[in-house]
């Protein structure tokens, strides 16, 4: 089993988040069922998303895990049916029993927010089939991530533990070439870590691997967008203010984004590309 390399096109790509769960924060319930998980990844698809990412467990702060074979059942069929229809699908997973599944299935990139941390057969994994890799910034599992929510500098501490677990990896017999880096808004980080952190995007990307933002819908968010009486805007109501992250990641040089509003990051994506081009013609 091989698997296509990363694709670079010179623009920012555009992961659609599509999670075959009863109980992710932003959209639990929704597509659980295959039947309406594959319409939704089909639709992100053709709105032009690159990546549809499917996930089987929820990475919500103080989520349950569930058992290999239950995200099999939850992410294989639909994995395998949008891969059929040419969707290029990503799984959305920590264990490399289900990434192996994953990719026999079609899947053509394994989406790890553990960063290899949480399977030790992950690295080996990757190496052997060559399939591309998000590593996550990551310290722990979502039950005990905010424990371990403490810095001195967040942005000189991720790039740090990104650099050494890229290294690790990379000594496992993992190719350079195959490596995303993704610093990890809302695992183990606290809204001013993550503030910071987007802030910082181009020290990030400046590492010099592919970089991966995932800011799309999350409670920092919705904190800042809290009305009067101090209660967070909901999930579903953060499309706005996670359109606005897709554009700043894009102007900081981020590989990708991943997101739930496929759709209109991909409408922003193609405006900043046709802005880019237009400068560089006016200069060239």
């Amino acid at each position: 089993m091989t698997t296509a390399p990363l694709p670079r096109p010179g623009r920012c790509l555009v992961m659609g988040v599509l999670n075959v769960t009863p109980d992710s924060f932003s959209d639990g319930g929704c597509f659980a069922d295959a039947a309406t998980a594959i319409a939704h990844g089909m639709a992100m698809h053709a709105a032009g998303a690159d990546y549809v990412d499917v996930g089987g467990e929820s990475t919500r702060p103080g989520a349950d895990r569930v058992d290999a074979t239950e995200e099999c059942r939850r992410v294989l069929p639909v994995i395998r049916e949008l891969s059929a229809a040419g969707v290029r699908t990503s799984v959305d997973t920590t264990r490399a029993e289900v990434a192996e599944a994953a990719l026999d299935a079609g899947a053509v990139l394994v989406n790890d927010v553990s960063g290899g941390l949480a399977d030790e057969g992950m690295a080996k994994l990757v190496a052997e089939t060559g399939a591309p890799w998000v590593l996550m910034h990551w310290r722990g599992h979502s039950r005990e991530m905010y424990a371990a929510a403490q810095y001195g500098d967040v942005v000189t501490e991720v790039c740090a533990e990104l650099t050494a677990r890229a290294e690790d990896v990379v000594a496992a017999g993992v190719r350079p070439e195959q490596l995303v880096l993704d610093p990890g808004l809302g695992f183990a980080k606290r809204p001013e870590h993550n503030w910071a952190l987007l802030a910082g995007l181009d020290r990030v990307v400046a590492l010099g691997l592919p970089v991966l933002v995932g800011a799309s819908r999350k409670s920092f968010l919705g904190r800042l967008l809290a009305g009067p009486d101090g209660t967070p805007r909901p999930a579903e109501q953060r499309d706005d203010a996670s359109l606005a992250t897709t554009v700043l990641a894009a102007e900081a040089g981020a590989w990708g984004v991943r997101v739930h509003d496929a759709a209109a990051s991909v409408d922003a994506v193609r405006t900043l590309d046709a802005i880019r081009s237009a400068k560089g013609a006016r200069h060239g």
